[in-house]
């Protein structure tokens, strides 16, 4: 992989507003009719949140990640993806690049909930 040239510097604030949380992903399960997404059932501490992430293909069983703590984008505007809402966005690493894709994991595990930054 060559890596792409960073992006334009930004100011804190701007990245200050991107709320990122730990959660565990209690389930993982499929969406009617989708070749890509998976509908995730994730335990923010005090609320849990379905997030719909598009790990399908990316992996030999996504069920792999049940019961992982893992980092997601929790401040987005809920989108309506094959007829169901997502709640956020699974923030992991390689995609992007064409890499197969990696989970964003804290190191050891923390409470859910906890903000990264």
């Amino acid at each position: 992989m060559q890596p792409v040239p960073i992006k334009p510097t930004i100011a804190f604030d701007v990245l200050d507003q991107i709320d990122i949380r730990v959660g565990t992903i209690e389930r993982v399960e499929d969406v009617d009719g989708s070749d890509k997404l998976m509908r995730l059932i994730v335990n923010f501490g005090d609320h849990t949140r379905t997030i719909l992430a598009g790990i399908k293909e990316e992996r030999s069983d996504p069920r792999e990640i049940e019961g992982k703590q893992a980092l997601f984008v929790v401040n987005l505007a809920p989108r309506k993806m094959m007829g169901e809402m997502s709640e956020g966005m699974l923030f992991d690493i390689g995609y992007a690049d064409g890499v197969t894709p990696a989970l964003a994991v804290p190191e050891r595990s923390v409470p859910d909930g906890s903000r990264a930054g």
